[in-house]
């Protein structure tokens, strides 16, 4: 190819590889199997409590690799344990989240969001976030038929303790105190175990997503008790994932400052004889946290910062019950003393304001990071902290995009007027391009010999311009996982139609964009890509446009190829989040404006449609072959 369009050449590519990765990645695979009915769990979790030698209902315990002698104990499974579905419920009321507690078990298993609906419509469900068991399901209103997810609290016992003497996953309690849990109304559980220990489990929650849990154990009795409190995170069967390359969703974990993630095939993957079951165990000396994470949403136990803790991602595969859990260390509780433990549960939205907030107060090290960054972190953070700065002035999350793309070019802006420059000279130089092709004919090499001399001549860097346009890689790819991860963009407007910034273009030029009534074809037909919007036929005339300020290829099917390029991106990339393709037309439309002035203060006036004047200097000839000595 020809070096006055390596430049061009180069966005091309590489944006072609940005539509491969999104083709060959972000396809979506079937959602996962509906979860397993409870009692088909127990039956299939005492068949293994057989095989493996243990009564039927216990718990599946193994060597713990890495674990602490006597450190901690492993918490009753989940998978062997499923609440009555005849138990009250003490209800849960804020600014942000609706649901219950379970009084069997004392579990979080019934939240929804109120700001947060499953669709732009304001009638549609609210997001459902916690849900029970099948034997609670139907006590609750959007409960059916919604996965069982949900955390719950207990106590370990130590030597010389029963386990039926600790609360479990089962245990019904009695409410002590409080009816509603709401902020500043807490709600206290107790439970008396008859010999001599009476638990209590105090339950606060703020106006946002944090609940405070404070676990405790009363020593009534005249011997010492040994018991672990611990925290359950468990999700019944594999949720229904977006299942795209670029997004985590799954386990998440920050273990002293290391962040841990871990997808769902990958849990189920863990190996059963080197670890616990099939358990992942991590020492955690002093902070850390643990949950599952979806693409807006998280639900993660916090132990409060400086207690040490084992933070486990567990799989059980005959109940197909995915868990994070927080092991304690075992504590001895002298007669007549009492064991208090607290913690802090995080479920709610991703929303960076909220989870900044908690990081500073009450200090939960590194939790912003559990929002998806991706490989160019360092990029994403600023970006988003831009983007949302600008939104909160300007109040709209589409002219905050705009915005953001005129200060992202006003700071390359120096190394793009470099390139513009250059890419100026190469224009002057077009026509002795052209002599130099015609003289050359078929000789490539004395080609691109004579080339090079012009350029020295000249003094024409033909790769000026190359940095420009491999900064706008990591700089697209960031804003990129902005849009699509962070939840500030869902549902987001801009203007007219752009209801949704984190969705693609809803219109369709195969209805006239809205005015022939009927509807485009849906997005799992072939026909639909076919149905270009207003924003992604924009975006092939803003790319058409920034064509034509470059320098046109010498080779024919070169010209044709690049002609047919921006027309064949329009397509292709008519399916990404509007907020996307918003930014790329902003940047397509700041490049030609500073393109085109910058190219005719140097003399040159691009014609959009193909001729090149020169406005003040005159055309250069090209130098005359040299002739044929004299025989």
């Amino acid at each position: 190819m020809e070096d006055n369009n390596r430049n061009l050449i180069l966005a091309m590519v590489l944006s072609a590889a940005v539509v491969i990765v999104w083709s060959l990645f972000f396809a979506q695979t079937p959602p996962a199997p509906p979860a397993q009915d409870p009692a088909v769990a127990q039956s299939n979790a005492d068949a293994n409590a057989q095989a493996t030698g243990q009564a039927p209902g216990a718990a599946v315990t193994g060597p713990v690799a890495g674990a602490p002698t006597n450190a901690t104990a492993t918490p009753a499974n989940v998978a062997a344990e499923d609440a009555s579905g005849t138990a009250a419920r003490v209800k849960i009321d804020t600014p942000s989240v609706v649901g219950s507690i379970s009084l069997a078990g004392g579990r979080v298993d019934d939240l929804a969001l109120k700001k947060y609906r499953e669709t732009l419509d304001p009638n549609s469900p609210l997001v459902r976030l916690l849900a029970p068991t099948s034997a609670q399901a139907d006590q609750q209103v959007g409960a059916v038929g919604a996965k069982p997810y949900y955390a719950v609290y207990g106590w370990t016992p130590g030597p010389g303790l029963d386990p039926a003497q600790v609360p479990g996953p089962a245990t019904v309690w009695q409410v002590e105190s409080g009816d509603t849990l709401a902020p500043g109304q807490p709600v206290t559980l107790r439970w008396d175990n008859g010999a001599g220990a009476i638990f209590r489990r105090v339950f606060e929650i703020d106006d946002k997503y944090l609940f405070t849990v404070t676990q405790s154990v009363e020593n009534t009795g005249t011997a010492p008790i040994q018991a672990a409190p611990y925290g359950i995170v468990a999700r019944h069967g594999k949720p229904d994932t977006q299942n795209f390359f670029v997004l985590h969703e799954g386990a998440v974990a920050m273990t002293d400052g290391e962040l841990q993630e871990e997808k769902y095939k990958d849990i189920t993957k863990f190996d059963p004889v080197a670890v616990e079951g099939q358990a992942l165990i991590t020492d955690v000396a002093s902070n850390g946290w643990i949950g599952f994470t979806d693409k807006y949403w998280m639900t993660t136990l916090i132990p409060a910062p400086g207690q040490a803790f084992q933070a486990v991602v567990k799989y059980t595969p005959g109940a197909d019950i995915y868990q994070t859990e927080t092991r304690m260390p075992m504590t001895s509780v002298a007669p007549g003393a009492k064991l208090e433990s607290t913690s802090y549960l995080f479920s709610g939205a991703k929303v960076w304001e909220i989870i900044r907030g908690y990081q500073d107060n009450p200090g939960i090290q590194g939790f912003v990071d559990s929002i998806d960054w991706g490989w160019f972190f360092f990029l994403t953070k600023p970006i988003f902290r831009l983007l949302h700065w600008l939104n909160a002035t300007i109040g709209n999350m589409g002219w905050s995009i705009i915005a953001l793309t005129f200060i992202l070019k006003l700071l390359v802006f120096p190394l793009a007027r470099k390139s513009y420059v250059s890419m100026a000279k190469m224009k002057e130089l077009q026509p002795q391009m052209e002599e130099l092709k015609a003289r050359t004919g078929d000789d490539r090499m004395k080609f691109q010999q004579e080339t090079m001399a012009l350029y020295k001549r000249e003094k024409v860097n033909p790769a000026a311009g190359c940095l420009p346009v491999l900064l706008q890689i990591p700089i697209f790819f960031s804003l990129y996982k902005v849009v699509f991860v962070t939840i500030e963009l869902r549902h987001a407007p801009w203007i007219g139609w752009i209801r949704d910034l984190s969705a693609p273009d809803p219109t369709s030029i195969l209805n006239l964009f809205g005015l022939l009534p009927f509807a485009p074809p849906p997005a799992d037909s072939f026909l639909h890509i076919l149905s270009l919007g207003v924003l992604p036929i924009l975006l092939g005339i803003t790319m058409w446009v920034q064509q034509k300020l470059n320098p046109a290829p010498a080779d024919p099917a070169q010209k044709m190829i690049f002609a047919w390029m921006p027309w064949i991106f329009m397509f292709m990339l008519g399916g990404f989040a509007s907020g996307l393709v918003l930014y790329w037309i902003a940047n397509n439309t700041i490049t030609i404006a500073q393109q085109y002035t910058i190219m005719s203060m140097h003399g040159h006036r691009p014609d959009l449609f193909g001729n090149i004047r020169d406005s003040v200097r005159p055309k250069r000839k090209a130098p005359p072959p040299p002739s044929s000595p004299k025989k």
